[in-house]
């Protein structure tokens, strides 16, 4: 009752487009475009509820599928980001280096810290967590975009375990050979 009258108050509140990654590292001229999809939802669709965050769904990731990944990367990374989020920046829910790009993609529940894919190198949420931490959007708040950014770079990012957001732009600038992006929505009624 108490978060429905919250998502309500502050349904007008959103942090923006503005400060998320991909704006933050414009393209450069000659990068490449990645074609970034999952068998999931299709760009622009509603997410299944199973990939919300824990108490909400099963806070499983989705299993991606790519193409397009410049054959001589060195690493990926993917962020993801709901820039709907009422605070000042986009609430962070995943950052990710993949130091040996997988070719093709990565399965459902790849991006966990716990149980996912081996060699991979997770940052912190803003909920200051690793791994992959699924939509919680307020309740009432309205519809929430999730981007999933992926980042083909040409060579290591020097990412570390429990990155922060305000490290990427320094670890990403003027590295990204190819990028790509998915979005999904989400809303907690």
């Amino acid at each position: 009752m108490i978060s429905r009258i919250i998502g309500k108050l502050l349904r007008g509140r959103r942090a923006g487009d503005r400060h998320l990654l991909w704006n933050e590292l414009p393209p450069s001229p000659g990068e490449a475009t990645l074609r970034l999809a999952s068998p999931a939802f299709e760009d622009g669709m509603p997410m299944p509820r199973r990939f919300a965050g824990k108490g909400v769904g099963d806070n499983v990731s989705p299993a991606f599928s790519w193409s397009g990944v410049p054959a001589h990367a060195a690493e990926l990374v993917m962020v993801m980001e709901d820039p709907d989020a009422p605070l000042r920046r986009p609430f962070v829910h995943l950052i990710a280096s993949i130091p040996q790009p997988v070719p093709g993609g990565l399965g459902e529940g790849a991006l966990s810290a716990e149980g996912g894919a081996p060699g991979i190198t997770y940052g912190l949420s803003t909920f200051r967590k690793p791994g992959y931490s699924g939509p919680r959007a307020l309740v009432a708040h309205g519809p929430h975009r999730y981007l999933f950014q992926l980042y083909a770079l040409a060579q290591p990012s020097g990412i570390r375990p429990g990155a922060k957001r305000e490290e990427m732009v320094p670890a990403l600038d003027g590295k990204i050979i190819a990028r790509g992006r998915l979005c999904g929505y989400f809303e907690r009624t």
